[in-house]
C-alpha cells in the first residue's frame, strides 16, 4: 500500500519524504481547504513538485474547496499550472473542478477528495467515469463497507483511505458552524475549529447567566473528536483493498509529519506496530480511537486537551567528524535544552538511538551551558554519525497538558 503523508509547507515535505512517504499530498495558495498551513506559491509549488519527483516519489496536490462562480477564472488557470509542473494528481471534490482539470490539465490525475463523501460503489462507478483513478473514502465507512465498494468498483480504480490524524465531528468535514459562527467558511479551507472550543447554556428568561456543559466534571467534548489511529490495523485496511494510506496533518510541523510517518513506514516494512505505538504518543495528540472503521466511533471522552511524550528539538543539520570517532552534530533550536541532556535521535536510516548533548555550542562555536534562543543553530559531539534531518527530541519527565490547542 502507498503512504501518503501531509506537507504543509516545504520542510514538512522533506522530512515526509526522508522517512519514508511514498508521496504526499500538499496545496497552493488557493483551492486547497488549509488555509492555515505554509502552502504553496508561484515557483515553490513547482519546486515541491520537482523535489518529489528527483527522489522518486509522487506530489498530489489539494484542490478540493468548493468552486463558487467567481473561482472558474482561477481555477482554469491554477489547473494548467498544475499541468505545466507535472503534478501527479489533483484532489477535487467539485464537479466543476473535475471538468477543468480534466479540460485543462489532461495528464494530471484526478483524485477524488474525502469531501465528495464516497460510501458506494456506484458513486465510485460514477467518479471514474468522470475521469478518476482514484476516490478517497468517507472518513464514516466501516472496513466491511470498504471491501464491498472494492468488491463493486472498477478494478482500476484505487480507493484511499484515513489512517491517522485528526478527526471531523461533521460528515466528511463538510461544517458549516465556522461559517455560521464567525463567518469562516470551512468549505474553503478556513474553519476556525468551534468543535474544539469549550461550550455553554444560556435560558431564554436569564439573559447573560451562562452555564457550562460538563461531562466529567471540567469539560464538555459533544463535538469533539478523538484522534484516528490505525497503526495496529495496517493487515485489516489491506485485506480491505485499500491502496492508500493517507496521513491527515496539512497543519501540522515537520516533528509531527517524521514521527507518525517513520511508524507507518516501519509497519508497513515489517515491524510489530506494537514496537511503534509509543512513537505516536511522541507527537502532541488527543486520545486515539479507530474511527468508524469497527462500526464504533468514539469522541474524545477523556478530555479535551492534548498530550505528547517528547518535545522536538531540532532537525540534523549537518553531522561532521570532530576527530577520535566523535561527530559535531548541528541543528536549529526549537526547544531549550542544557548541556547534558539526554537526547532520542529518530533516524530514518537506524531507528531510535540515545546521545547526550555533549560540548554544547552556539552557532559562533562558543561553549554553553544552555541552548534557549530559539531557530539559532547549536551543536554538540557524539560518538554516533547522524544524518541531515534526522530528528533530535527530548523526553518529557511528565507529559503535560497542552490545553486548547
Amino acid at each position: 500500500m502507498e503512504l501518503l503523508a501531509p506537507a504543509g509547507g516545504m520542510e514538512q515535505l522533506r522530512y515526509a519524504l526522508h522517512f519514508g512517504a511514498d508521496a504526499v499530498y500538499l496545496g497552493g495558495s488557493r483551492f486547497g481547504l488549509r488555509e492555515r498551513a505554509d502552502n504553496f506559491h508561484g515557483v515553490d509549488l513547482a519546486a515541491a513538485v520537482a523535489f518529489a519527483h528527483e527522489r522518486g516519489k509522487r506530489a498530489y496536490i489539494a484542490v478540493n474547496s468548493l468552486v463558487h462562480q467567481g473561482d472558474l477564472h482561477a481555477l482554469r488557470e491554477y489547473a494548467a499550472v498544475l499541468q505545466d509542473i507535472r503534478a501527479d494528481a489533483a484532489i477535487v471534490s467539485d464537479l466543476a473542478a473535475i471538468a477543468i482539470m480534466c479540460e485543462t490539465a489532461p495528464d494530471v490525475a484526478i483524485h477524488i477528495s474525502t469531501q465528495a463523501s464516497v460510501v458506494n460503489a456506484t458513486a465510485a462507478r460514477m467518479y471514474a467515469e468522470l475521469g478518476a483513478s482514484r476516490v478517497v473514502l468517507a472518513r464514516e465507512l466501516t472496513l466491511d463497507e470498504i471491501a464491498a465498494i472494492r468488491a463493486e468498483a472498477p478494478s482500476s480504480l484505487e480507493l484511499e483511505a484515513f489512517v491517522h490524524g485528526a478527526m471531523c465531528i461533521a460528515y466528511s468535514g463538510r461544517c458549516l458552524i465556522s461559517s455560521y459562527l464567525v463567518g469562516r467558511d470551512a468549505n474553503r479551507g478556513n474553519c476556525t475549529q468551534p468543535c474544539r472550543w469549550k461550550w455553554s447554556l444560556q435560558e431564554e428568561t436569564r439573559p447573560g447567566e451562562y452555564f457550562p456543559i460538563e461531562e466529567d466534571g471540567s469539560h464538555s467534548f459533544v463535538l469533539s473528536s478523538a484522534d484516528l489511529n490505525m497503526l495496529d490495523h495496517l493487515s485489516a485496511l489491506q485485506a480491505a483493498g485499500v491502496d492508500s494510506l493517507k496521513i491527515e496533518g496539512r497543519v501540522k510541523g515537520a516533528y509531527y509529519v517524521a514521527t507518525v510517518v517513520n511508524a507507518y513506514r516501519r509497519v508497513l516494512d515489517g515491524a510489530d506496530a506494537r514496537e511503534f505505538t509509543s512513537e505516536l504518543d511522541a507527537v502532541s495528540h488527543r486520545p486515539y480511537h479507530t474511527g468508524f472503521y469497527y462500526g464504533t466511533p468514539a469522541q474524545s471522552y477523556e478530555g479535551r486537551e492534548y498530550t505528547q511524550t517528547c518535545d522536538f528539538i531540532g532537525g540534523v543539520a549537518a553531522c561532521e567528524p570532530e576527530g577520535e570517532g566523535r561527530y559535531r552534530v548541528a541543528f536549529d533550536l526549537r526547544n531549550r535544552i542544557y548541556r547534558d541532556d539526554e537526547l532520542e535521535i529518530l533516524s530514518a536510516r537506524r531507528g531510535l538511538l540515545h546521545v547526550k548533548a555533549q560540548d554544547l555550542e552556539d552557532e559562533d562555536g562558543n561553549p554553553c551551558r544552555v541552548a534557549d534562543h530559539n531557530a539559532h543553530r547549536y551543536s554538540f559531539t557524539t560518538d554516533i554519525p547522524l544524518e541531515p534531518l534526522d530528528v533530535i527530541r527530548k523526553r518529557r519527565a511528565n507529559p503535560d497538558i497542552q490545553a486548547g490547542r
